[in-house]
């Protein structure tokens, strides 16, 4: 097995054990890249100042950099250093952090009503519900939100490496349809969301007016919550199959909720791992590394090392000192942490709650091709085959 194929593989753990006791920081020369498996080493290379998360001779991927996808690429401030990432960031973080649980259930409740379907959908539930929540928040149009879940589900396409020329182009549309959203929204100053307008005010609070990188990470915050969240929602049902008790503790106990989601976040991260590049020699964990060299940062190993989480390999509702990295760590961790684990707490309990019809029904599931995140995708009856799981 490598890294990049234990992200969807049906237990990759046990894998990144071995990784572990090998060493928390190695070089594997096969695939030419440094290896952070280790609690230690994954917070020592997230917290460096001379790794980077994108080459320097390469800030957009070049599959992308002459469309759309990649002019918002380039201006995301989780793809960038220094002012490109701290100003956004400091305009941003703020009106994340405002963010009251109970707008999120409420938002979340009314959309539950409108949507089609979510409770008996699991992939509604997973990838439309969570982006149609923070669509709502910013203040997009009641009736524009499914086409907004639509355009951010094409536009993510732009970041994995296995999208071919089709989810390209597709990628490519999204992100001018998402633009042309965004621009239209900013532009009547009379009509912003709370949300927002909080946004707004940290960009003047900031000095900070970039119209098109503002553009471009409220279309960032739409793309982190698609696969992020569906994959934190998704890897929660598989949890409440495997974990049968589950269940009766969450409906003796329903505030349990955000406990659940928190320890999945840990023991079956939706973002297995991540990448650094390193910017100029440098020591880290006793290993030499060189200007140029890759690091594939295994943040769901670091989850499982049990110097940050005592017997890490057991599921642990009412876990004390709970540590994660499934959202990074440093400087360039998810601002968006809460709010993504809010949603997915909120998507979880209402359909417990529902408890829908298609409930009662075997499912299955396998994971979407990836390289680094773990999102299930499930399937009825009709569609079993021998190689999925049962949910």
């Amino acid at each position: 097995m490598t890294p990049f194929e234990a992200a969807t593989h049906a237990d990759p753990y046990a894998y990144y054990s071995g990784l572990r006791r090998q060493k928390g920081l190695l070089f594997d020369a096969g695939l030419r890249l440094w290896i952070a498996s280790s609690a230690n080493a994954v917070e020592a290379i997230l917290g460096h100042p001379d790794c980077r998360v994108r080459p320097l001779n390469e800030p957009i991927p070049p599959a992308i950099a002459q469309g759309a996808a990649g002019m918002i690429f380039g201006r995301l401030m989780r793809m960038n250093e220094g002012p490109r990432h701290l100003c956004p960031r400091m305009a941003i973080e703020p009106a994340l952090a405002s963010v009251e649980a109970q707008s999120i259930a409420a938002i979340a409740s009314r959309l539950i009503e409108t949507l089609d379907k979510p409770l008996e959908d699991p992939d509604e539930l997973m990838f439309t519900l969570p982006v149609c929540v923070v669509a709502a928040l910013l203040g997009l149009p009641s009736n524009r939100l499914q086409e907004v879940a639509r355009l951010t589900r094409g536009f993510v396409a732009c970041f994995s490496p296995l999208s071919d020329e089709t989810q390209l182009g597709e990628s490519n549309s999204a992100a001018a349809g998402l633009s042309q959203l965004f621009s239209a929204l900013l532009s009547k100053d009379d009509q912003r969301s709370c949300f927002l307008s909080h946004i707004w005010s940290g960009c003047e609070a900031t000095a900070w007016r970039d119209d098109e990188a503002l553009i471009a990470n409220l279309i960032g915050l739409l793309s982190q919550t698609c696969e992020a969240t569906a994959g934190l929602i998704g890897n929660t049902l598989v949890a409440l199959n495997r974990n049968p008790g589950l269940l009766e503790d969450l409906q003796a106990a329903p505030m349990l909720v955000a406990d659940l989601v928190k320890e999945v976040a840990r023991y079956d991260s939706p973002v297995q791992n991540t990448r650094r590049f390193v910017a100029k020699r440098c020591t880290i964990e006793g290993s030499l590394l060189e200007a140029g060299d890759t690091v594939l940062v295994l943040l769901a190993s670091a989850n499982r090392d049990s110097s940050a989480n005592p017997d890490p390999d057991s599921f642990l509702l009412k876990r004390t000192n709970r540590r994660q990295f499934s959202f990074g760590s440093g400087r360039h961790e998810c601002p968006g942490q809460q709010l993504a684990l809010t949603i997915a707490s909120e998507a979880i309990s209402a359909w417990l709650h529902r408890k829908p019809a298609s409930s009662d029904r075997h499912y299955q599931w396998s994971y979407l091709p990836s390289l680094n995140s773990r999102i299930p995708r499930f399937y009825r009856d009709r569609e079993l085959s021998s190689d999925r799981s049962y949910v």
